[in-house]
């Protein structure tokens, strides 16, 4: 059975490479490690098969700039699961847990840039459906966002500004 909960410093090595398989490189599993570093508050949880982390998923701060007023809200990035267990509902999972938590702990609005074909059955649409831009250069269908609380983008559409360490992967 899978269980999801958060990580702890025990978990990290296992975390990175987790991160590492699931993505074929270091870029996202470095930029965790930054993010746990240097972002705060975050939300990183792990799914766990025999005691083993063969998922995992992390939401770290993000910046909403509307006319009237600058938004402190969440951004799903990276989410990961081991090559040999994906396709098995452990991300489907992992998002659910993860959105729980982000709303538990007051947030109403969740980015993400994503693959436009998974992240909809979670509520995700395309950010600019609310008026939502993103500071770098992506396709529209993949710049998704998903409120936690109804109306909580209303007359609120902006740009979104991630955390310094999505410059620096």
């Amino acid at each position: 059975m899978v269980i999801i909960r958060a990580e702890n410093t025990e978990d990290r090595d296992a975390i990175h490479r987790v991160v590492e398989l699931a993505f074929g490189g270091r870029s996202e599993a470095d930029l965790v490690d930054a993010l746990r570093e240097n972002a705060s508050p975050y939300i990183s949880l792990v799914a766990t098969l025999d005691e083993h982390v063969v998922g995992h998923i992390f939401f770290s701060p993000v910046t909403i700039e509307t006319e009237r007023e600058t938004l402190a809200e969440m951004g799903l990035a990276p989410m990961a699961v081991l090559p040999e267990y994906q396709n098995q509902g452990i991300g489907s999972q992992l998002v659910r847990e993860g959105l729980r938590e982000c709303a538990r702990l007051g947030h109403d609005i969740v980015v993400v840039l994503g693959h436009p074909k998974f992240y909809p059955r979670f509520g995700f649409e395309p950010a600019s459906l609310k008026g939502l831009r993103s500071e770098y250069d992506v396709r529209d269908e993949v710049f998704m966002v998903v409120e936690l609380r109804e109306g909580a983008l209303a007359g609120r559409g902006g740009l979104v500004k991630y955390h310094p360490e999505f410059g620096k992967a």
